[in-house]
């Protein structure tokens, strides 16, 4: 497998994101499979932030050698105690958990049941497709409600979320009004997983809105834009935007569904989520008519 295009991006002090993908060309493998058609082709990062011997890491990336050269990475900053945050069950957050033995491994209950309860299939390659992640390693902690750990004298709120999946961890850093996002948000379209709870995503959108971020930084997004700091908090509201115009019959045109925000800067084209934005489409419409 290589690893050629991940590359170490710093969008602020002791905030690294281990960005991979969007490189045309550029394949995990041959034929159809989870990580090039919904990660590498939208471009994906992990996060790590640090504070001397410690880091937090958010997702566990896309493969065991991601996650083996996020570690390696760490170490090698000095890092000697590593928690690792999953922002939710999917395959493309979880998969490089293995190279993470001995690490405390963090989720809510709801990440911890998708994953038990699909663990069989995901480690056969049977759920989802092509890679198998075997073995699927499960949380060893797991919390109800929204959590807070301290990270070298720094508050770290583990806060739930249903939007996109409705196990969704977000990692919020008030004192410097960081959002580390997960899959909440993404540039330039949202992956719609479950229309029928559109309503609670926009309720849980304007409560992330509510935290009053200065930045927010999705795991899929432009290298370019989580390089020089990530988002702004209008990523939240273009996707509280995106989902209102799904429930109220968007256009076929990706383009003209999020016209202004691509005028504003809000949002940058990428043609990849074109394919996004019609299966969301299909979705919508099988399951809201």
């Amino acid at each position: 497998m290589s690893l050629a295009h991940l590359r170490i991006l710093e969008p602020h002090p002791g905030i690294l994101a281990f960005y991979d993908g969007r490189v045309a060309g550029h394949r995990f493998a041959e034929g159809a499979n989870w990580v090039d058609d919904g990660a590498l082709s939208l471009g994906i990062a992990s996060y790590a932030l640090i504070a001397g011997e410690q880091a937090i890491v958010y997702d566990s990336h896309v493969s065991v050698p991601h996650g083996q050269f996020i570690r390696k990475a760490l170490e090698a900053r000095g890092v000697r105690h590593i928690r690792v945050v999953l922002s939710h069950w999917h395959l493309d957050h979880v998969a490089g958990t293995e190279a993470f033995a001995g690490c405390e491994v963090i989720a809510n209950a709801r990440t911890f049941a998708h994953l038990y309860e699909n663990r069989a299939g995901i480690e056969d390659g049977s759920f989802h497709g092509a890679p198998a992640i075997a073995p699927l390693v499960l949380p060893d902690r797991v919390f109800e409600a929204d959590l807070v750990l301290d990270l070298g004298g720094e508050r770290v709120e583990l806060i739930l979320a249903n939007i996109h999946s409705d196990d969704a961890t977000v990692i919020w850093l008030p004192a410097r009004g960081i959002l580390l996002a997960g899959d909440t948000v993404e540039d330039c379209v949202t992956y719609v997983g479950e229309p029928e709870a559109f309503d609670t995503h926009l309720a849980d959108l304007a409560r992330l809105q509510a935290l009053g971020a200065r930045w927010v930084l999705p795991n899929h997004g432009a290298a370019e834009v989580i390089a020089a700091g990530g988002y702004g908090p209008a990523l939240l509201q273009a996707t509280a935007e995106y989902i209102a115009l799904l429930q109220a019959g968007a256009p076929e045109d990706m383009r003209a569904a999020i016209a202004h925000r691509l005028a504003d800067g809000t949002l940058q084209y990428f043609a990849p989520y074109e394919a996004v934005h019609a299966q969301n489409l299909e979705r919508v419409r099988a399951a809201l008519g």
